[in-house]
């Protein structure tokens, strides 16, 4: 591992030493944060796979009624059935934080609060399986959103958590250990520099004692 270009000195030591200590607490931090959005993230695919089995399970039998609905009637009047709807519906997004995500929330607004409103036509002129598959659909409205609403969330988790991993790597492969080889260089420098002081001083002492003993003889 490549150590970083510093001066060997005392005080870049310290500078490092409280780096090092620094990323070791990021570290941390983020394997911790890593773990908690990889289990938020299991746990909510596991449900979005439950729901979108029964979505699709429930929008197979509306589709069977449909077809069924459509064998009874003549095209044109399935058609004029349902070309003048009665109820509007209106999506309102809003977001929730999900370990520093900003992961979406879906809610419905219809423009009448009367459930029999989804039914555009006479009931005196449709099948009931027409009107079991409208009914089905209108249920089926909300857990589509949610769905959706699921199938993002995961989606963005699973970015956050491809971001953290990068962060994470780069703390326990990189910037950690070449903080630890700077630090291990440094501290050699400074012992090989203590010790030629040392050696040094040493030398002088010996030097003025020469010079001392020259001096009384």
């Amino acid at each position: 591992m490549a150590r970083l270009n510093v001066n060997p000195t005392r005080m870049e030591l310290s500078n490092l030493k409280r780096k090092l200590a620094t990323a070791r607490r990021g570290h941390k931090l983020l394997k911790d944060k890593r773990d908690e959005l990889m289990r938020q993230f299991l746990d909510i695919v596991k449900n979005c796979q439950l729901l979108r089995l029964e979505v699709e399970k429930e929008l197979q039998q509306a589709y069977q009624g449909f077809a069924a609905a459509s064998a009874l009637l003549p095209p044109e009047m399935l058609e004029q059935a349902f070309l003048y709807p009665k109820q509007s519906v209106e999506i309102d997004m809003s977001f929730k934080n999900v370990m520093s995500v900003s992961v979406p929330v879906y809610e419905i607004k219809t423009k009448t609060d009367d459930t029999a409103d989804i039914f555009p036509y006479s009931f005196a002129t449709t099948p009931g399986e027409l009107d079991d598959s409208v009914m089905k659909l209108s249920e089926l409205l909300q857990k589509l959103l949610k769905l959706a609403e699921m199938e993002k969330t995961v989606k963005l988790l699973a970015q956050e958590i491809e971001k953290t991993r990068r962060r994470v790597n780069a703390l326990e492969y990189v910037m950690i250990p070449q903080y630890q080889e700077t630090i291990r260089y440094i501290v050699m420098k400074l012992d090989e520099n203590e010790r030629g002081n040392t050696t040094r001083l040493m030398k002088v002492k010996d030097m003025m004692l020469q010079q001392a003993g020259y001096g009384e003889g």
